[in-house]
C-alpha cells in the first residue's frame, strides 16, 4: 500500500465527521447504545465496538489502522509508553515456568522486565549476545516461549541477522518479538521477515516532536486480539485520545523527518570520523561498522543516532566537552526535532573509569537542524579539551 496513503487518508471517514479534514479527538470515556441488544454485541466484540475507551476509541482506531499497514501487519495496538507495548507483548505469550532469550544490551526497562520483574512470577531469561546467531540455538530451553531481538539497540547498535532467528524459531513453534524502534517500520521490514511482533517506542520518531509518550505493537489479528483481551484491557496501559491525535499528526511528515534526520546524520558521521580528536564511531551504516554488510541487507534506514569515542583522558574532560555544546540538548531518549547526546559518563560515578561502553562514549541523536550549525558546536566543543 502506498506510504502517502496510509498516512494521509487510511482509515479517515472524514463523511462521519462533517466533512473535517484533520479527524476529531473524541474525548469521552464512554459510549452509549440505544438498546440492550446493541450493547450485548458491543460487549461480544469489544476489540472492534466502542464501548469505553480504556478498550477502543474511534481517534486510537485511526492511528491503529495506520501504523498496522505501514509496518505490513494485520492489525496494531497503541499504548501510552514502549515500555508498556513490550511489557503486553512479553506478558501475553509467557506463563509461570516458561523461559525467554533476550539480546544482550536492550532497552534498559526490557532488561528489567525479563531480569526483575518476571521472575517474580517464575519466568525466567537468558541474555545473549545476539550478534551470532549460533547463540539463539544454544540458549533455547524446552520452555523456551520468546527469542526477543532489539536490532540495532540504541547505544552500541549490535544487530541480529532477523532472518535467520525466525527462522529458527518457526522451526521450534516459538514467538519472535522485536524492538523496532531505531529503524521505524519504514526503516526495516520486521513484520515481511515473519517477526511475529514487532514493537515501538512511538515517542522516538512516529512522534517526532518530544510533546507524546506512546508505544506501538503490530501483528497478526489473532495476536492483537490476544494482547488486547489480556495485557491491553487488563493492565489499561492507554493513550489518551488527544494524544493519539498528536500522533496522528505526527504521521504526516513521518518520511520526510526521516529523509532529513538521515541527511544531517550522514554528514556529522562524515565529520565525526576524520575529526583527530575522536577514536571511533559507531553507525551501521557506516563502512568501519562491524556488522556493515547485515546492515545494508536488512535495514532502509539508519536513522539519526550514533555513537561517538572522543579522545578525553578522563570523565571531566568528557564532562567539559558535553556542558560545552549549545545546539546539542542533553537528555534521554531521541527521534524529536532536537539534536541530542548521552554521555556513558552520566551512568557513572566521577572517580569510576570504567563503565560498560567506556567514559568517552557518547551517543549522539542528529534532529532537524542544519549539518553547519551542528558541526561549528562540535569544533567549539572539541576546542575546549585540546
Amino acid at each position: 500500500m502506498d506510504i502517502s496513503y496510509i498516512i494521509n487518508h487510511l482509515g479517515e471517514e472524514r463523511e462521519q465527521y462533517f466533512n473535517a479534514v484533520a479527524p476529531p479527538v473524541i474525548q469521552t470515556s464512554n459510549f452509549f447504545f440505544k438498546d440492550v441488544d446493541s450493547l450485548r454485541s458491543g460487549f461480544a466484540n469489544e476489540q472492534d465496538a466502542h464501548i469505553y475507551t480504556r478498550g477502543n476509541n474511534p481517534t486510537v482506531e485511526i492511528l491503529r489502522k495506520k501504523i498496522a499497514a505501514l509496518a505490513g501487519a494485520e492489525d496494531a495496538l497503541v499504548f501510552s509508553s514502549g515500555v508498556a507495548a513490550i511489557a503486553a507483548a512479553v506478558m501475553a505469550n509467557v506463563q509461570q515456568g516458561d523461559h525467554v532469550v533476550c539480546v544482550n544490551r536492550p532497552y534498559s526497562w526490557t532488561n528489567k522486565l525479563l531480569n526483575n520483574y518476571l521472575p517474580r512470577f517464575g519466568v525466567t531469561a537468558t541474555m545473549i549476545d545476539g550478534t551470532d546467531t549460533a547463540n539463539f540455538v544454544n540458549a533455547i530451553k524446552p520452555n523456551t516461549k520468546i527469542l526477543f531481538l532489539e536490532s540495532p539497540n540504541s547505544f552500541t547498535f549490535e544487530l541480529q541477522d532477523i532472518a535467520a532467528v525466525v527462522k529458527i524459531a518457526k522451526e521450534k513453534n516459538i514467538v519472535t518479538i522485536i524492538d523496532n524502534s531505531y529503524c521505524t517500520s519504514l526503516g526495516q521490514r520486521c513484520i515481511e521477515m515473519g517477526i511475529d511482533i514487532e514493537v515501538h517506542s512511538a515517542t522516538k520518531y512516529y512522534g517526532g516532536h518530544s510533546d507524546v509518550v506512546a508505544g506501538y505493537l503490530m501483528s497478526s489479528k489473532a495476536m492483537v486480539k490476544k494482547i488486547f483481551a489480556t495485557e491491553l484491557l487488563n493492565m489499561g496501559a492507554i493513550i489518551s485520545p488527544n494524544d493519539a491525535w498528536l500522533m496522528l499528526r505526527s504521521l504526516r511528515t513521518l518520511p520526510i523527518r526521516l529523509e532529513k534526520i538521515k541527511d544531517t546524520t550522514e554528514k556529522m558521521v562524515g565529520f565525526m570520523e576524520l575529526h583527530p580528536q575522536v577514536e571511533k564511531v559507531l553507525y551501521p551504516f557506516s563502512k568501519s561498522f562491524p556488522q556493515y554488510a547485515l546492515a545494508q541487507k536488512q535495514m532502509q534506514w539508519c536513522g539519526g543516532l550514533f555513537t561517538a569515542f572522543i579522545k578525553a583522558k578522563n570523565i571531566a574532560e568528557v564532562e567539559l566537552f558535553c556542558n560545552s555544546l549549545k545546539r546539542f540538548l542533553m537528555a534521554v531518549s531521541w527521534g524529536g526535532h532536537e539534536s541530542l547526546i548521552m554521555p556513558a559518563a552520566a551512568f557513572m560515578a566521577k572517580n569510576n573509569d570504567a563503565p560498560a561502553y567506556g567514559y568517552n562514549a557518547i551517543r549522539f541523536y542528529i534532529g532537524l537542524e542544519n549539518a553547519e550549525d551542528l558541526t561549528s558546536d562540535l569544533q567549539n566543543a572539541f576546542r575546549k579539551i585540546e
